[in-house]
């Protein structure tokens, strides 16, 4: 079996969470000392662009002395750092400022075909150029589904979508060779345009014609974090063999869904994606470790997978051998570290309740089903497993910050369907115990908070973390006025409280307590229409 000749792993900047120098260097060790080859910077708009004041504004991006001292960095760790970029979609830190509404189609999309577009992006390859000496780039464009059907259709009419984003990637490419770079990009549009919307297919998916337009100067990102089924990853890799491309297969670290990873689904799913790769002749492997709607899991929570991805990579794949290795090489139990994942109640599967239910109204908690089953002492027990590694001087306070989320979930994660069943059952001691039960969630959010901005100071800029600031701070306003309510409802000051007498319907045809994978804050804590 063929070894792995190129070994990656992606860091994402951009979420909110801005990683420091420091915490970037010394994962930059960390990964050097596992055996990884390069790194990729995602950065959407938190660097410095010559000329554009508004790029990155207000949101702790990198100055170009930032980019060459963490390039300088990477190099003495024996590191390639890759400048890994947007050039299409994910841009709205930007198109929210009306100095870039000429070149943005819609939502976070920028407008192909205009001219404004290239000299923008022209100033992105510039900055890269200047301050990364690695000529490999990743140039994004994924996950643009609404690409054309802006400012595109209003000025042109509908066009075929496939041929905007071709020429669309003609452009970019040409200013990349400029540059001197070789591209590399996120494959799922060629796929999603030829299919219907759909990426994940097996066989002859993509047409022949289609296939033959792709430029052949570009590496094509295949990347999927979500299947264990050897099958799955055998049959998209022969799909994207089939275009004259490099192939890059993109797994990933699940540390993007909350506040805890998802160590014990992702040694799995990149053990069988990786043996697949090694079996298939895929060369290039990338572990992405994206931070969606808030970074709020710590970039080291993830260690056991990129330790254990590194170790699939050269064809080990006995796990017990690779946790003695852990061992040596971080300090620390490699089950300590899975221990995270047992906030959610259900490791080895993906959700993130831990999340969702922290943020659920108390009143109006459309996930409160899911919920049915849990008990308090379910994070108590899970708070006894994270002792162990709270002990570790290098990484005790990526447990503390669990720790003290598990203090609050005993209370909260069934808060709303204990405040219906109490209200509905007009039981006056519940209902008194109730109420200081909401008395004692927020002091225990107080200390979850001072635990978290402790966690986020020791690795990322401040910039982001007002976010967290507005999600804790409604969180308690809201826990407080609800207390109040029921206050009221106790003290016959209100006959009723309305959102109570309202059913919860069961989420997305879930069975009761069966948890699910939703990890967005707005629309999890307050119900409004989605736009």
């Amino acid at each position: 079996m063929k070894k792995i000749r190129s070994l990656g792993v992606m860091i994402d900047c951009s979420r909110d969470g801005v990683y420091t120098l420091e915490t970037l260097k010394r994962m930059f060790s960390l990964l050097s000392r596992m055996g990884y080859t390069y790194v990729e910077l995602y950065t959407e708009d938190v660097y410095e662009l010559d000329g554009e004041p508004c790029f990155g504004y207000l949101r702790g991006k990198y100055s170009k002395s930032d980019l060459k001292e963490l390039d300088a960095a990477a190099k003495k760790c024996g590191l390639e750092l890759v400048p890994c970029i947007q050039t299409l979609a994910h841009l709205g830190g930007i198109t929210r400022w009306q100095q870039f509404r000429d070149c943005t189609d819609t939502g976070d999309i920028l407008l192909a075909g205009e001219e404004k577009t290239y000299v923008l992006i022209e100033k992105m390859f510039a900055v890269c150029a200047e301050c990364f000496t690695s000529r490999r780039i990743n140039i994004g464009m994924d996950e643009a589904h609404m690409v054309g059907l802006g400012k595109y259709l209003d000025k042109h009419g509908y066009q075929n979508r496939f041929e905007i984003l071709l020429k669309h990637l003609q452009r970019v490419t040409a200013i990349a060779e400029k540059y001197g770079f070789s591209p590399m990009m996120w494959s799922d549009m060629f796929f999603r345009l030829a299919n219907g919307g759909e990426y994940y297919c097996s066989g002859d998916s993509v047409p022949k014609e289609v296939r033959e337009l792709v430029p052949k100067n570009i590496s094509l990102i295949y990347w999927d974090y979500y299947s264990a089924q050897p099958s799955h990853y055998e049959d998209m890799i022969r799909a994207h063999q089939q275009f004259d491309n490099p192939v890059v297969f993109a797994g990933g670290a699940w540390s993007w869904s909350g506040f805890a990873p998802a160590n014990r689904f992702s040694l799995r799913a990149n053990e069988t994606a990786i043996r697949a790769c090694l079996e298939n002749g895929v060369q290039d492997v990338l572990i992405t470790c994206w931070k969606d709607d808030g970074a709020e899991c710590s970039l080291f929570a993830s260690l056991p997978v990129l330790f254990a991805s590194a170790q699939f990579a050269r064809g080990n794949f006995d796990l017990q051998k690779i946790a003695e290795k852990f061992r040596t090489f971080a300090g620390i139990e490699i089950e300590a570290f899975l221990a995270l994942d047992e906030i959610d109640l259900h490791p080895g599967e993906l959700c993130n309740l831990s999340k969702y239910l922290l943020y659920s109204d108390p009143f109006l908690g459309f996930l409160d089903r899911t919920a049915i089953g849990i008990e308090a002492s379910d994070f108590v027990s899970v708070r006894e497993k994270l002792a162990a590694g709270a002990k570790s001087g290098r990484y005790g306070y990526i447990f503390r910050t669990l720790i003290a989320l598990c203090d609050v979930l005993a209370l909260k994660a069934t808060l709303g369907l204990r405040t219906r069943e109490i209200y509905r059952n007009g039981n006056g001691e519940e209902l008194a115990q109730l109420i200081e039960d909401y008395r004692e969630l927020e002091r225990r959010i107080d200390t979850l908070y001072k635990y978290f901005r402790a966690q986020w100071g020791k690795e990322c800029r401040e910039n982001g973390f007002e976010y967290h600031d507005i999600r804790f701070g409604g969180l308690t306003r809201r826990i407080r006025h609800c207390r109040e309510m029921l206050s009221e409802y106790a003290a016959g000051k209100r006959k009723a409280i309305p959102a109570l007498d309202e059913d919860i319907l069961p989420f997305e045809n879930r069975k009761d307590g069966e948890p699910a994978l939703y990890n967005d804050w707005m629309y999890t804590a307050i119900i409004k229409p989605k736009f």
